[in-house]
């Protein structure tokens, strides 16, 4: 009876939603875009050029890591508990990450699914992977180090101890700072301690050399604190050369000091100010406070020998920013003719640039993005730099000159979130072949990210595409295609510039957007009053700089087209300038037939004919208020002034107002305090004129307006097709659908009361009027206690609801629903949730991309010279290092066999043994190649004299184990050699 009385009331004859079953009401969690909590570890792959990015936990969720690929390839890795990720790695084809409970995770890319997992049995203060290596090597907080095998997925028996605790036993709180292995010699591995480096060897399974920076009283060193008491600086940094030539070691006092990684001497000892810090001087001076070294990483170019470092940290306090600073060391002096004073004057530099950040935010860390190669600790030849900043969010520059990188088109658009904050973001249906034809055309780089396949996805080619316009906090916004689960057939970016629009960089916060449905027309407000307007064109002034001065005009409408971007030839390009300073901007709504309404939080209104374009209507909220009349037994009659009022809601439609007689363009005005102010827009010449036509009073604020047609419940929007009608004669009997946050209404405008219902336990945050494929019409709407709601029409009885579990609350209000049931809601700071609530009920799933191509290999390691191999360095190989520290009882790995395999086919390094020769062409079992493996090795390494001390237990006994073996087997053939060399 409820909803027969409200569709009298209303006018509204039919049912709408008679064949909506409840049932159909189930939101499906459909994508997310953007990151979920804070960034704290990066991983790039070169190689199949992915990016891994890891969050911490936080009360919006878990960490996770999300990996993505060229345009829209992307998946995420959820761990089975919650937790931080502090490290990311690519490992060949798996990626392994470290968090902040000491939890290893080893991760299947192709399938998004954890495959192993282990607790590591300590606090690990460093994880080292190798793309050609099965082994993950874990530095402990108390400094030692234990291997585990990613093929066989068990811990080795490699134990490495402290080994500067054994050196120096009256040293105190020796910490492990970091391990790397050494870039040419896999056999040789860098641990750095808090108090000097060791270098181990795994051939000789020993600590071979052991380095400690000193410096001599009457030396400045980096702090000048001290200077006349010997002073060892604590280590923070280790870093290899390129080569292998040089050792960095970076100390807490900000000392850089340059080793020779062959004799262990000091080749230069600087800060990033001062050199030849460790010389004692008459009177050293006064040295500014600096910050700490945050990350360092040596680079080079293609050529190896060619590099500079790349540092964070180091400045000086007074330094309004704490940004990069890098280091061009230039080619390499060969070592073997230089004198020590070249040697000295390259660790100098040949220039040193500063690489600027935003201000106010420090570097936190960054991660280089090379180009090809995933060796030279990732480092060799990079295109680009991925800061991350002390704000959370990030910056990628190009390297070496840091020229800020726009994401747009370069990464995919959920990093853009945090690249930098999103801030806003507007929702639009734009006609299919509209969108397809909007690919802009800009001048950029190449790609940073090509790797992964995109799913196959169903096409729906008759729908109109929902283009999501997000807001950032440089004053850019990104506009891109968020689909409906389907294919995206333009999964391209468009970008604006509002900043260089009003030639002003600072104090710019958008307010207010707003996409016509056809045109592609676009405009932004911002917090000063001003409206940019932006329409698809070519820019005439494309790869031209020209003079951005112009005269203010407040109140009118600017040409501001030679404000283009000169890189874009082709996009959204703007075009007026509508100064209204009246305010921040509140709402903007760009129609499909030319007319733009703009609201101010003052009070103030205008309406925009685009034909002109000229100004065609302002007013103040003010002219529609009514006074109200209060009384007093004692003091009579009295007047309260009104509320401050604004526009918070503007739509356009076509239809019949109440007491017409034909239909018209229609410009509805809904405020924060419940009006909804109705103006019918006339043909005035060549022009149009506003007339104010009437005002409804509803509860409380507007949140949505819908008008729609009363027969059918289609949406009556003023569009070309509805506009042309008139000029026949056509009416439409049209309704409004009002929803406030604590009433939803129907009724004829502009003054009719109609049907309402109220919302007595919830306030409503954003609604629409929605419809269900073939059932029917239905209004949707999102609610305060995280619940969305279905309420028929025009009964305004509840269908169903369903919680939104993921939504963030304090942002509610933010959340937009779509006229096709398309919910969007923020679940964090930022990470946009996208729900279908007309769907299954389906929790969110990973996607079906593909991340890895098979048939790219990772080339080869970088090796020895012939010059290192004849002056007496040992070459050690992949396979090598699997038996070193394998042991005999591990079956040799996918890995291992294949780089057997190439070793037979390509001879390896160095000479070619006779065990090798003789058995190339032969077909072996796994005895007989653990035999001939042991033989070529033992010939190879040397091992004469090895002793194999406790923390090699378990390779000695594989020896002994496969010496006896083999010598019951083939006693004539390996007897004498095994019984030698090893018992």
């Amino acid at each position: 009876m409820a909803s027969f009385l409200r569709g009298k009331q209303a006018g509204m004859q039919n049912d709408l939603s008679a064949n909506i079953l409840p049932e159909l009401f189930a939101p499906d969690d459909r994508a997310r875009y953007g990151i979920n909590s804070q960034i704290r570890c990066i991983a790039y792959e070169p190689v199949q050029s992915l990016l891994a990015i890891g969050t911490t936990e936080s009360k919006f969720g878990s960490g996770r890591i999300e990996v993505y690929g060229q345009t829209r390839v992307h998946k995420f890795l959820v761990p089975p508990r919650p937790c931080s990720f502090s490290q990311l790695q690519f490992c060949a084809h798996r990626l392994v990450s470290l968090d902040t409970k000491n939890e290893v995770g080893i991760w299947n890319l192709d399938t998004g699914s954890r495959i192993a997992g282990f607790r590591a049995p300590g606090v690990v203060a460093s994880m080292v992977t190798d793309p050609m290596l099965d082994w993950c090597f874990l530095g402990m907080q108390n400094g030692e180090v234990f291997a585990y095998d990613l093929d066989r997925e068990r811990m080795s028996p490699l134990r490495l101890p402290n080994y500067w605790g054994e050196k120096d036993s009256k040293a105190r709180a020796v910490a492990m700072v970091s391990m790397q292995l050494h870039p040419r010699d896999i056999g040789k591995l860098m641990i750095a301690y808090s108090h000097g480096i060791v270098l181990y060897s795994f051939k000789q399974n020993k600590a071979t050399q052991f380095f400690e920076y000193q410096v001599p009283p009457g030396a400045p060193g980096g702090s000048t604190a001290a200077v006349d008491a010997m002073r060892k600086p604590r280590l923070t940094h280790a870093v290899w050369h390129p080569t292998g030539t040089f050792i960095l070691t970076a100390h807490d006092d900000g000392s850089l000091v340059f080793w020779d990684s062959k004799d262990g001497r000091v080749v230069m000892a600087r800060t990033l100010y001062d050199m030849k810090i460790n010389e004692p001087v008459p009177n050293p001076g006064g040295s500014r406070p600096k910050h700490p070294y945050i990350r360092i990483a040596w680079c080079c170019k293609q050529n190896p020998e060619d590099s500079g470092l790349l540092i964070a940290g180091g400045q000086t306090l007074d330094n309004a920013a704490n940004g990069l600073t890098f280091i061009d060391l230039g080619v390499t002096p060969n070592y073997q003719t230089s004198t020590w004073q070249i040697l000295a004057d390259y660790c100098k530099g040949k220039q040193q640039n500063i690489l600027e950040t935003p201000p106010g935010a420090e570097v936190t860390d960054f991660f280089l993005i090379p180009r090809f190669s995933p060796h030279f600790a990732g480092a060799q030849d990079p295109i680009a730099i991925m800061t991350l900043l002390s704000s959370g969010e990030l910056l990628t520059m190009s390297f070496p000159s840091g020229y800020p990188i726009s994401p747009t088109n370069q990464l995919h658009p959920s990093v853009s979130f945090v690249h930098p904050f999103a801030t806003k973001f507007a929702v639009s249906t734009l006609d299919r072949g509209s969108w397809l034809g909007m690919v802009e055309i800009r001048n950029q780089g190449e790609p940073l990210l090509k790797g992964g396949k995109e799913a196959s996805r169903p096409r729906r080619r008759f729908e109109g595409r929902c283009i999501i316009q997000v807001a950032h906090a440089d004053s850019t916004v990104r506009i891109w295609d968020v689909g409906h689960d389907d294919e995206i057939e333009n999964p391209t970016q468009l970008q604006v510039d509002v900043a260089r629009a009003l030639n002003r960089y600072e104090d710019i916060s958008i307010t207010a957007m707003s996409m016509a449905s056809s045109t592609g027309e676009f405009a932004v407000g911002t917090s000063g009053g001003e409206v940019v307007i932006y329409r698809w064109d070519g820019n005439r002034f494309f790869d031209r700089n020209q003079n951005q001065q112009l005269d203010p005009n407040p109140g009118g409408l600017t040409d501001i087209s030679m404000r283009a971007e000169p890189a874009l030839k082709q996009g959204l390009q703007p075009i007026r300038l509508y100064e209204m300073v009246q305010g921040a901007i509140t709402v903007v709504k760009v129609s499909e037939v030319g007319f733009i309404a703009v609201g101010s939080d003052r009070g103030f209104f205008s309406i925009i004919d685009m034909r002109g374009p000229s100004v065609i209507y302002q007013a103040s909220m003010v002219d529609f208020a009514k006074q109200e009349k209060r009384s007093s037994f004692i003091r009579g009659h009295s007047y309260a002034p009104p509320p401050k009022e604004w526009p918070v809601k503007i739509e356009f439609g076509v239809m019949t107002l109440d007491g017409d007689k034909f239909s018209s363009i229609c410009c509805f005005v809904g405020t924060n305090t419940g009006k909804v102010i109705t103006f019918a827009l006339l043909p005035s010449g060549q022009s149009y004129t506003a007339r104010p036509a009437g005002v409804s009073q509803l509860s409380d604020r507007v949140v949505a307006i819908c008008p729609i047609v009363a027969d059918t419940g289609k949406l009556a929007y003023a569009t070309g097709q509805t506009v042309a009608g008139l000029r026949e004669g056509k009416q439409v009997n049209g309704l409004l659908v009002v929803v406030t946050q604590t009433e939803a209404r129907i009724f004829k405008p502009a003054v009719a009361k109609g049907a309402s219902k109220c919302f007595d336990d919830y306030l409503c945050d954003a609604a629409a009027v929605t419809e269900v494929d073939i059932q029917g019409m239905a209004l949707v709407g999102v609610f305060g206690d995280r619940v969305a709601r279905a309420f028929s029409l025009p009964g305004l009885k509840e269908i169903g609801s369903a919680p939104l579990k993921m939504m963030d609350g304090s942002r509610g209000t933010e959340s937009i629903v779509t006229e096709e049931g398309t919910v969007f809601c923020w679940t964090g700071p930022s990470e946009l949730a996208v729900l279908n609530v007309w769907g299954a009920g389906r929790e969110i799933e990973n996607t079906a991309d593909v991340l890895i191509n098979p048939e790219l290999r990772i080339p080869t390691r970088p090796t020895i010279s012939n010059v290192q191999w004849l002056s007496g360095t040992q070459y050690v190989s992949p396979t090598d290092l699997d038996l070193l520290i394998g042991g005999a009882e591990r079956p040799p790995s996918k890995r291992m066999m294949a780089a057997a395999a190439a070793e037979l086919r390509g001879g390896g390094a160095g000479p070619a043994s006779p065990t090798t020769a003789a058995r190339a062409g032969a077909q072996e079992g796994w005895g007989d190649y653990l035999t001939r493996q042991l033989n070529e090795r033992t010939e190879k390494l040397n091992l004469m004299s090895d002793t194999m001390d406790n923390a090699a237990d378990s390779s000695q006994k594989w020896a002994e184990d496969a010496g006896k073996w083999a010598s019951q087997q083939k006693r004539k053939m390996i007897l004498g050699g095994l019984t030698s060399k090893f018992l």
